[in-house]
């Protein structure tokens, strides 16, 4: 049985992109401009209309087409997403040890607040 291709990885300005995206859902390259530059004022209309048609060639987003203004929706839901990247990066940089990517992102990645969400939900877990 031949294995389904592993979904395309978005570059940081994709997955940047993508983030504006999802709580949108399906919309037109101008409702993700104007989202876009509530953080970034600076970027152009071109560049995320350039950047969402290389997304939709990359299969990173649908669009439909049939309507005046195209309508780009991600292809993948955004917890499946970063599964995706979750699981490669601990492949890649931990050697498969979930436990390691956890004890790295511990050690100086997360605040005392954090620390105390991650203790509340171990406890919840244990009962």
């Amino acid at each position: 049985m031949p294995r389904k291709p592993a979904p395309p990885k978005p570059t940081t300005a994709e997955l940047n992109l993508l983030r504006v995206i999802w709580p949108l859902g399906a919309s037109t390259v101008k409702q993700v401009h104007e989202a876009a530059q509530k953080e970034r004022p600076d970027m152009t209309y071109a560049t995320v209309l350039r950047l969402m048609q290389v997304m939709h060639g990359k299969g990173l987003l649908l669009r439909d087409d049939s309507q005046r203004s195209h309508v780009y929706a991600p292809a993948q839901a955004q917890e499946s997403l970063r599964t995706g990247l979750l699981k490669d990066l601990i492949h890649k940089a931990f050697a498969g040890s979930g436990k390691e990517l956890v004890m790295a992102a511990l050690r100086g990645h997360v605040t005392a607040a954090e620390r105390e969400e991650i203790r509340k939900l171990l406890r919840s877990d244990d009962k």
